[in-house]
């Protein structure tokens, strides 16, 4: 059984990858920010009393459901109301926080150039603006595995497909994004 201690500490080492990951499916700061609330509520309500060890797996698994919950919504409301441009959704490009994504590598690095730094700033950029452009299933294979680090039995259970169909979205994810920063001369 996990303290509220154990689940508190949890909840705050997955915020900030949690909200970025929303964000790379949703778009959209405010809809990100509640899919990662909706999220932690679910967890602490539903699944509180289980182990810390079980609290990782469930998470994931409770992020994704609510991610495709929010798309459910926006699929009925724009059906409900097509003709009511408040209620339409416009799909934008929102400026990640790449001073945010950087301040610990500054701190860590302070012997590299400010050169080297930009350099690597427009490199995250434009992976991250890759990371966007990858189907779905491929996107969220690929930021469990690399992104929060989870192995191929975690991810699969959280997304409630076969250990397989995790690495082919994994291998095609990466093979789309080296093609792509390949075409943009950042990988050789």
């Amino acid at each position: 059984m996990a303290t509220e201690q154990e689940l508190s500490d949890f909840l705050k080492s997955v915020e900030k990858r949690s909200f970025k990951r929303a964000l790379y499916h949703v778009r959209d700061d405010e809809a990100a920010l509640d899919i990662v609330q909706d999220s932690m509520m679910k967890l602490a309500e539903h699944y509180g009393d289980k182990p810390a060890a079980e609290l990782p797996m469930l998470y994931q698994r409770i992020l994704s459901n609510t991610t495709l919950d929010w798309f459910r919504r926006q699929k009925t409301r724009k059906a409900l109301f097509s003709n009511m441009s408040d209620f339409e959704t416009a799909e934008s490009d929102h400026d990640f926080d790449l001073l945010e994504t950087f301040a610990g590598v500054a701190d860590s690095q302070q012997t590299e150039s400010a050169e080297d730094l930009t350099r690597r700033a427009q490199i995250l950029h434009a992976i991250e603006l890759q990371v966007q452009e990858l189907p779905g299933r491929q996107r969220e294979a690929f930021l469990m595995r690399y992104w929060e680090e989870m192995d191929v039995a975690e991810t699969a259970a959280a997304m409630g497909c076969s250990e397989g169909s995790v690495k082919t979205h994994c291998s095609r994810a990466v093979q789309a994004l080296a093609k792509a920063l390949r075409a943009k001369g950042i990988m050789p």
